[in-house]
């Protein structure tokens, strides 16, 4: 079943019984967040949450209910993208990566239904207006104070809005750009964009600034679900995030135009709130933000949004999300990137057999990698191609360990590597590119890395003791036991 709106995916959560509807007034400040922060941490990674009776920052009754943690949990990630496995999505990668002419008129006719697949992602724009424009404010009618944006934590520089598609266009190529940066709510018609350097967002940006051109910005938000989750992936800046949120609903996703400018946007989406940035004005102050790195983001110089208009379904749900100390929903949102990107990073670096972000290491601090070991020095060979390979350049630490290491389970992955490391020999430091989130690099955006072999050491790379085998039970003596646990009476 395809979801095609945001509420038909909390529809859908709720069918499931994920779903709290929460009909006590709670405030937007703060209160939802602390709901929310408690719902997260639980086991599995707690509900879904609909407070259907939200309070704005001055205590005024909010015309629109909020959800929050949608996302929240293995289950309900799987359901916004229509699999059992998140796993599923990497294999359909993997076959379209793997197409291979056959020989034979037959077997050609066999790779057609691949084939039409494959190009019927591209997404549909529509005339007219769609559902997301049936209420719009223009000019004095616009006022953000009437949405419930949260303030998720004391210390923030105020309202912000937390799961945001952010929508641009590359001047020079036309290629569209969505992207999930946080934004902050600066007055009634005003917001600050906080798209880090590393953003494809940025870079519009600063080629628009460069020509001193004014840059169409749209925030669309609350969406189908694939397409929400499209703006987080790591994407190519040459791919639309639209075709790819196609691909995982295996439907186009439909689009209409803009009322203020040429950029379009998700026709079913929620709220839809459309701006420009001018490059000759200064930059403002944004922040400080409790990020999801657990401990707050200090205030800097961002650009500022001009809100030309407020777009809206007749009855939308404001969708937020929470980041801070994990495990938070954007561990799961971050998992599913994990498993759907492994096919595309084994193109380049084809060695790797799985690799792991743990929510401790938010995303970028650590990664376990796996690898097919079949020469000396290989650990390292694929520490410099992943610390070349998009994104995965910020991570922090990358740890490296055989192919019969569950890198999924952090605790055998750390009990392989401290068993396996000489630190003097098998650690090694370099230096790239860091997270402009990262508070303890030595520069901003630049700083340190660290590798770590923990493979098995061969005589090709100077080990000459004798690597000792695991300590595994035989497999007669299992089966045995197995046959004798019923009648042992222990329970565990």
């Amino acid at each position: 079943m395809t979801l095609d709106t945001l509420q038909e995916y909390i529809a859908a959560i709720d069918q499931i019984g994920e779903l709290v509807r929460i009909k006590e007034p709670v405030r937007t400040r703060l209160e939802i967040a602390e709901i929310a922060d408690r719902c997260m941490k639980s086991p599995g990674g707690g509900p879904a949450l609909l407070f259907e009776r939200p309070l704005l920052e001055d205590g005024r009754p909010s015309e629109y209910p909020v959800a929050i943690n949608l996302y929240g949990s293995m289950r309900r990630m799987c359901l916004g993208l229509g699999v059992e496995r998140l796993d599923e999505v990497g294999a359909r990668i993997s076959e379209l990566l793997n197409l291979k002419v056959p020989d034979g008129l037959f077997g050609k006719l066999s790779m057609l239904p691949k084939l039409a697949e494959a190009s019927k992602f591209p997404p549909r724009t529509r005339g007219g207006r769609g559902a997301c424009q049936e209420v719009v404010w223009q000019g004095e009618e616009i006022d953000l104070d009437r949405l419930p944006f949260l303030t998720t934590w004391p210390g923030d520089g105020g309202r912000y809005i937390t799961l945001p598609m952010v929508i641009t266009e590359d001047p020079a190529r036309g290629i569209r750009n969505v992207g999930m940066y946080r934004v902050q709510v600066q007055g009634k018609r005003e917001l600050a964009m906080h798209w880090q350097r590393h953003k494809v967002g940025a870079h519009h940006w600063r080629e628009l600034a460069a020509r001193g051109e004014k840059m169409p910005v749209v925030i669309a938000v609350g969406a189908d679900p694939a397409s929400l989750y499209s703006a987080s992936a790591p994407l190519p800046p040459t791919i639309d995030e639209f075709i790819f949120a196609g691909f995982l609903r295996k439907s186009p996703v439909e689009l209409v135009k803009a009322i203020t400018c040429d950029l379009e946007v998700p026709a079913e989406a929620e709220f839809v709130i459309e701006g420009f940035i001018d490059p000759a004005e200064p930059l403002v102050m944004e922040g400080p933000f409790g990020d999801h790195t657990g401990f707050y983001s200090l205030a800097d110089l961002y650009p500022r949004v001009h809100v030309t208009a407020v777009t809206m379904r007749k009855r939308p749900v404001y969708v937020a999300t929470l980041v801070g100390r994990p495990p938070m929903e954007d561990y799961f949102l971050g998992h599913a990137t994990e498993r759907i990107f492994l096919p595309l990073l084994r193109l380049t670096t084809p060695e790797v057999v799985d690799y792991h972000m743990p929510s401790y290491g938010i995303f970028h601090n650590l990664v376990f990698v796996s690898i097919d070991k079949q020469y000396p020095g290989q650990a390292f060979k694929v520490m410099n191609a992943l610390w070349g390979a998009g994104l995965m350049s910020l991570a922090k630490v990358l740890v490296i360990v055989d192919k019969d290491v569950n890198v999924q389970d952090p605790d055998e992955a750390w009990w392989i590597v401290l068993n396996n490391i000489d630190p003097e020999r098998d650690v090694r430091f370099t230096k790239g590119p860091v997270d402009v989130l990262d508070h303890a690099s030595q520069h901003f955006s630049f700083g340190s890395k660290m590798g770590i072999d923990g493979t098995r050491k061969w005589k090709d790379e100077g080990f000459t003791r004798e690597w000792p085998p695991l300590i595994t039970m035989d497999e007669a003596t299992k089966r045995r036991v197995d046959e004798l646990w019923p009648r042992l009476g222990i329970r565990l």
